[in-house]
C-alpha cells in the first residue's frame, strides 16, 4: 500500500498560496503560539449577531465594527438582497465545524444548506479587498469548500466569505480557476520541508511577523541603507 500524503490544515494552504517560506516559520512555532487572539474571536463573533446589531442601535455602537453603523446596515442589506440563503448563513446548523477532506482539514465558521445543498463561510476579521476575496481566503475557502464535499461526497460550487467588521458578506464560486490556485497551493505546502528560498523586497514581506527571522532585505531597509 501506499503512504498516506499528509494532511494539511486549511491555513496552512492559505498560507503557502501567501508566501511558503511564511508557512515554514509558522511550523515553527509553538503549539500556543498559533492560537486565535481573543480580539480575533471578538471580531469574529459579529458575524453571528448581525440580526442583533441591525436591531440595536447601542450594541452595534459598542461592536467591533471599522465602518460607520449606516455603512454597516447599507452592506448588509446589499448582501442580504443578494445571497439567497441569508436565513441559513445567519442562523447556521453548525458552528466551528472541524471538517477533514482528501488533502486539507480545519474548521469552518459557519456550515448550513444554501441554495443548491450543503455550503459554509469562513469568517476573516480583516478588511476586504474592493471585489472579491485575497488570494490566501480564497484558497483556504476552496480547502474547506473540498473538505465538505468529500464529507458530504457531493459537489459543493459557492461557498461564503465573511468580513464581519465592515459589513460585507460576498459568494465565492468554487470554479476551475479557484480549484486550480488550491492544487498549486497543496503542492507548494508539501514541498515545504525547509526554508523555501527568499523573496526580495516583495511587499508581501513588509507585514508579515516572520520578517526578522526570515531575513528579507525590505524596500524600506534597502533606502535606508542606500542601497
Amino acid at each position: 500500500a501506499g503512504t498516506r500524503r499528509p494532511m494539511h490544515a486549511f491555513r496552512d494552504v492559505a498560507t503557502a498560496a501567501y508566501c511558503p517560506r511564511k508557512l515554514y516559520y509558522r511550523r515553527q512555532q509553538p503549539a500556543d503560539a498559533r492560537e486565535t487572539p481573543p480580539e480575533v474571536r471578538r471580531r469574529r463573533a459579529v458575524a453571528f449577531r448581525y440580526p442583533d446589531l441591525l436591531a440595536d442601535d447601542a450594541a452595534l455602537r459598542a461592536a467591533p465594527v471599522e465602518v460607520t453603523p449606516t455603512q454597516f446596515r447599507s452592506r448588509l442589506g446589499s448582501a442580504k438582497a443578494r445571497i439567497e440563503c441569508w436565513e441559513a448563513l445567519t442562523d447556521p446548523d453548525e458552528r466551528d465545524v472541524l471538517l477533514s477532506g482528501k488533502d486539507c482539514r480545519g474548521v469552518a465558521h459557519k456550515r448550513f444548506e444554501g441554495a443548491a445543498g450543503p455550503s459554509l463561510s469562513l469568517v476573516f476579521t480583516g478588511e476586504p479587498p474592493e471585489t472579491g476575496v485575497w488570494h490566501p481566503q480564497s484558497v483556504r475557502l476552496v480547502a474547506a469548500a473540498k473538505a465538505l464535499s468529500w464529507e458530504e461526497q457531493t459537489a459543493v460550487e459557492r461557498v461564503y466569505a465573511e468580513y464581519p467588521t465592515h459589513g460585507v458578506v460576498r459568494p465565492v464560486e468554487v470554479g476551475p480557476r479557484r480549484s486550480a490556485e488550491y492544487r498549486e497551493a497543496v503542492r507548494a505546502a508539501r514541498r515545504v520541508d525547509g526554508p523555501p528560498p527568499r523573496v526580495d523586497s516583495d511587499a508581501k514581506c513588509e507585514p508579515c511577523e516572520f520578517r526578522e527571522e526570515c531575513g528579507v532585505r525590505t524596500r524600506s531597509l534597502r533606502s535606508l541603507l542606500g542601497g
